[in-house]
């Protein structure tokens, strides 16, 4: 994948895809730029995986936004895509050849509330249980697996990268 005209790569990562024969899937990030409306853009692409061939672009109120909402975009459609629920994607830095866990956060900022998902989508009602553990509330699923998280007080409680 080499640079487009509307896109001056800033960073790039290579996965092993692992198919027969083997393939690669291409995920860049471009230079952020502003549009006339005062807002700023991010290009991205992901080069491998269907349904990705073209460039994309996420929008935010500035430049690091931008940049930030590309990459958590780029990590969410990854992590996310058939190719990595099937197994066939491969981080080469990934120790051991284990996968890092992506968890989804949505982090209600009125409200001080933050929403952490195990997975991107979540039907409503899914947590059939609930644990409350001070300001956290865990919840679980039929099948006893955690869905994800509430936390209040997310402001204090949220690490910082998660705070976006």
């Amino acid at each position: 994948m080499g640079r487009s005209a509307s896109m001056y790569e800033i960073a790039r990562r290579t996965l092993t895809l692992r198919t027969e024969p083997p393939g690669e899937v291409v995920a860049a990030v471009g230079m952020p730029y502003e549009e006339p409306t005062g807002e700023w853009s991010c290009p991205y692409r992901i080069d491998g995986l269907a349904g990705w061939e073209h460039e994309r672009k996420v929008t935010a109120d500035d430049s690091l936004r931008a940049v930030e909402l590309a990459l958590v975009t780029v990590r969410a459609a990854l992590a996310g895509s058939h190719e990595a629920r099937e197994g066939l994607l491969a981080w080469d830095d990934e120790p051991g050849g284990r996968r890092p866990l992506t968890v989804y956060v949505d982090w209600d900022a009125g409200h001080d509330v933050a929403y952490v998902a195990m997975r991107p989508e979540a039907a409503p009602g899914e947590a059939t249980r609930h644990v409350v553990a001070e300001d956290v509330v865990l919840g679980y699923g039929d099948s006893g697996e955690l869905l994800g998280l509430e936390i209040a007080q997310a402001g204090v409680r949220l690490p910082p990268e998660l705070r976006i």
